[in-house]
């Protein structure tokens, strides 16, 4: 079967709900990379890391619309839970499973790796300065952290079915109140906040997956999206205004307490405010998903979802080295330290984003590891899910 057939018998397979909300958390996690990831030019001729959020205070809220992971392991806890369930139906182990499921997700990451470990050498050879050899490193590797946590819960999508058989949404409210107790403990009087905060690792993020799982076994209706959306909107408000939780959702540069790294129960409370919203607004954004034009960059940009973590951040470098090799451009290059900067970044978005398109379009043959001529009827489900993330 030709490639171009298979892809467009895939797309006839998906859930335009779930892709929707995919596209959000990606649209939000690249879009607020760009928005506080500042690269100021030096004088030695290379980029430095920067960051608009050690300047300026009134722009940490923003961070709470563009921090959409939680919408991303929502959907990808439901989206494995119903894999896994199709896969032990056709006669697949869970260990077989997880090996197929986590090579996906691993082989566009191994790709770019291989791809900036033979080009950066030669762009330095080209000229290409230590500093913005190193920022791009760093960049690129940011990122992977995400990439990290994801594959590790992936891997233990069989106990998450088997903990929601048992438990139900008492899993998902166990997973909270555990980053609740790390969060005690971590900024209490006498502690460091690093020697504890990353056992708050895996449950902050297992939270949204773990309610993913719930909602693939019709446990998560209107009511229960409802609850979700006033709890947790109830839960961030006392930890702000109460508990003097920091304001960014991100990490700041300088700051001595971050609600990300590792992460606070900030974390969870914002997953179940963008769950509950999203779930409860799902026939609307299922009409807004129904016109031709949003659907097709939907599809377009789950199909390509790894690519454009992976190389999302190497657009920003590239175009800010360009720029530097310029002069000095507003929003390129320049300090981040007053809104002139924010409007000028955001007028960079554009050429950003078709900067990371053709990167994306390079690379899009690692983001699919099964031959089209390989897959039968009964796969086109599980592999629509599969080459979204």
């Amino acid at each position: 079967m030709p490639r171009d057939t298979d892809e467009g018998n895939v797309m006839q397979q998906r859930d335009r709900f779930i892709d929707g909300l995919r596209a959000l958390a990606i649209l939000g996690v690249v879009g607020g990379h760009w928005l506080v990831g500042a690269l100021v030019a030096t004088p030695t001729g290379g980029l430095r890391i920067d960051s608009p959020l050690r300047y300026l205070a009134w722009l940490h809220p923003a961070t709470w619309f563009f921090q959409m992971l939680g919408l991303f392991f929502l959907v990808g806890g439901y989206t494995a839970a119903q894999g896994l369930r199709r896969a032990r139906a056709r006669g697949e182990t869970d260990a077989e499973w997880v090996r197929r499921r986590l090579w996906r997700l691993g082989r566009p990451v191994v790709a770019a790796t291989m791809i900036l470990a033979v080009a950066l050498p030669l762009l330095g050879v080209l000229g290409l300065s230590a500093g913005t050899a190193r920022t791009t490193v760093v960049l690129f590797l940011q990122p992977l952290w995400f990439m990290a946590v994801y594959a590790v819960i992936t891997a233990l999508t069989p106990y998450a079915l088997r903990l929601d058989r048992r438990g139900g949404l008492r899993v998902v409210l166990a997973l909270a109140a555990a980053v609740a107790v790390v969060d005690l403990v971590r900024f209490g009087p006498d502690v460091e906040p690093a020697a504890v905060g990353y056992l708050s690792v895996l449950p902050a993020w297992c939270f949204a997956y773990q309610l993913g799982v719930a909602w693939s076994a019709g446990r998560v209706d209107r009511r229960v999206a409802g609850g979700l959306l006033a709890g947790g909107l109830a839960l961030f408000v006392f930890l702000l205004a109460v508990l003097e939780y920091p304001v960014s959702i991100v990490s700041v540069p300088g700051s001595t307490r971050s609600n990300s790294n590792p992460p606070s129960l900030m974390v969870p409370a914002l997953a179940a405010i963008q769950a509950g919203a999203a779930l409860l607004l799902r026939d609307r954004i299922e009409r807004l998903l129904r016109r031709p034009r949003i659907w097709a960059a939907v599809a377009v940009l789950n199909l390509s979802a790894m690519s454009v973590f992976c190389w999302h951040q190497v657009a920003l470098v590239g175009v800010s080295e360009v720029a530097r090799r310029l002069g000095t451009l507003p929003g390129l290059g320049d300090a981040p330290v007053d809104i002139g900067w924010v409007v000028a970044r955001f007028a960079w978005y554009p050429v950003l984003a078709l900067v990371l398109a053709g990167l994306v379009v390079l690379v899009r043959p690692y983001e699919h590891p099964v031959p089209a001529v390989a897959l039968k009827p009964a796969d086109t489900a599980e592999t629509a899910e599969a080459v979204s993330r």
